[in-house]
């Protein structure tokens, strides 16, 4: 059975992976429409950004939990 102080760390480190993840798809999807993309472009962009961040910062977390377990 994990810790409490394991399950409050790995759902800080979720909180932080989505958050880091918004804040690239905000910024991927202002990017685009600045650069004068649609706005469903726009969106998609955003999207996509998503996506790879939340993906590459999950498997940053699983990696971390692995080597600290």
């Amino acid at each position: 059975m994990p810790s409490s102080y394991t399950v409050v760390l790995t759902v800080l480190a979720v909180a932080v992976a989505i958050t880091v993840s918004l804040l690239a798809a905000l910024a991927a999807g202002l990017l685009a429409r600045a650069d004068g993309a649609s706005p469903a472009a726009a969106v998609s962009r955003g999207g996509i950004a998503f996506a790879a961040t939340l993906t590459l910062l999950a498997l940053m977390v699983t990696t971390v939990a692995g080597l600290l377990t």
